[in-house]
């Protein structure tokens, strides 16, 4: 039997909303695996989990930086949220950002590129280490161009210009007024913000993500005592609700809720005097997906200075 820690039903109860106890009989259910723990709650219908955020663990910044056409978001980490209001900490990933935006989205590129001032990022990255004491990383970079229309961008937990913990691009394809579709882009660019989609529409889903969906969704028609000419329809049913609740252009709009995201994007083809397309979004929330190991602080304060508890 797997080794059940306090720290993985905590992980499963804030993934889920569902019990204690529930969380701790569905990991011993399954060995121990989270993933399989929050399938096992939802076919028992103690779990929404329509979807789980990325653990956001890693300190530092994302940054912004485009040209109207065109835009780049970088994730530089760094050990702990104080380098985060580090001035220099926060010119250097500003720096870094607009290296990105004329050079593309791939790390090693952007680390030998030239720094402005002399050197590579990369040098600059680990002089900056060395100033501040603490390691520091260029995670990640997304970038997103349009041919003709606007980059509409938003950051969340701004701490400086274009500086926080989420941001985001949305590429809006369209030959109408750029100030209207600018306005309109950085409302869809919150609205990604808020919800977190999975994806643009129905297509651009994983297909392994939809599979596991509609396994979720028959089992639990399933153990609910539904027979199996009625178990297709219910699948068919759940997978497209779980399109509305997943993909951008399906949800409800955030600052409008009467439509969607995609009836709220016709509507303002009006205003903007041209048909308008959205073509893609990024969305890089800060330490996504990164798990950092938890530290009592106290106690290596005490290890450190010789005293026993």
């Amino acid at each position: 039997m797997a080794n059940i820690t306090a720290a993985m039903v905590k992980e499963l109860r804030e993934a889920t909303g569902a019990g204690m106890m529930d969380c701790k009989n569905a990991l011993n259910e399954v060995e121990g695996d989270i993933e399989a723990a929050v399938d096992w709650l939802r076919k028992k219908g103690l779990a929404k989990a329509a979807k789980k955020a990325g653990r956001t663990a890693a300190e530092g910044l994302v940054a912004l930086a485009g040209d109207g056409a065109k835009a780049v978001a970088v994730e530089v980490n760094s050990e702990t949220d104080f380098v985060a209001r580090n001035p220099e900490f926060q010119e250097m990933v500003t720096s870094i950002a607009t290296v990105a935006l004329g050079v593309g989205e791939d790390v090693e590129a952007i680390l030998a590129a030239s720094y402005p001032g002399g050197g590579t990022v990369a040098e600059k990255v680990q002089a900056t280490i060395g100033k501040i004491g603490e390691n520091m990383t260029l995670r990640r970079a997304a970038a997103l161009s349009v041919s003709s229309g606007v980059i509409g961008t938003y950051v969340h937990g701004q701490v400086a210009p274009n500086l926080g913990k989420i941001a985001v691009l949305v590429a809006l394809e369209s030959e109408g007024k750029t100030e209207p579709l600018a306005a309109l882009g950085r409302q869809v660019a919150m609205h990604v913000a808020a919800t977190n989609p999975a994806g643009l529409d129905a297509g651009s889903i994983d297909p392994a993500v939809v599979e596991r969906e509609k396994t979720v969704l028959a089992d639990k028609a399933r153990e609910g005592g539904k027979p199996e000419a009625v178990i297709a329809k219910i699948v068919e049913s759940g997978i497209k609700s779980f399109y509305k609740e997943a993909t951008l252009l399906e949800q409800p709009f955030v600052h409008d809720t009467s439509k969607t995201v995609a009836q709220a994007v016709k509507a303002a083809e009006a205003e903007v005097g041209a048909p308008i397309k959205v073509t893609g979004f990024v969305r890089l929330a800060l330490g996504e997906g990164v798990e950092k190991e938890e530290t009592d602080f106290a106690a290596e304060v005490a290890a450190a200075s010789g005293v026993k508890g």
